[in-house]
């Protein structure tokens, strides 16, 4: 049975992972907010993970959370606590995303431009 792959996409930076998934046997599923990813978890658990990271300024995560991530991770850790979770971020963002690893270790931060030879070995 093929793996599962979360693609959640928020930028516009986020790779095309379908070719990548295609020729690893992974079934990739494409969310493109973080409540339709939650809504998808309890339906069906991935195995893997790609999300893009937007940190939290000011109060656009209502002052509590860290970024666009929070609440997905944290449901993660309840239907798929074993899914390994690679986060996208912005070269400038990208001090603030091992912050992520005190609700779930991340499996790898990978800043933009990401290309199929830097997420391939992680996706085995």
């Amino acid at each position: 049975m093929p793996s599962i792959l979360y693609s959640i996409v928020e930028s516009p930076g986020h790779p095309d992972l379908s070719e990548l998934c295609r020729r690893l046997d992974i079934r990739r599923v494409v969310l493109a907010s973080m409540r339709k990813a939650i809504s998808e978890l309890k339906r069906t658990a991935p195995d893997l993970v790609v999300a893009d990271f937007i940190y939290g300024y000011g109060n656009n995560y209502a002052g509590v959370n860290i970024s666009n991530l929070d609440v997905f991770l944290y449901s993660l850790q309840k239907y798929a606590p074993a899914a390994r979770v690679i986060v996208l971020a912005d070269k400038g963002e990208r001090q603030y995303v091992d912050k992520l690893n005190d609700i779930v270790p991340l499996h790898a931060v990978l800043t933009y431009p990401v290309d199929e030879s830097q997420l391939e070995p992680l996706l085995i």
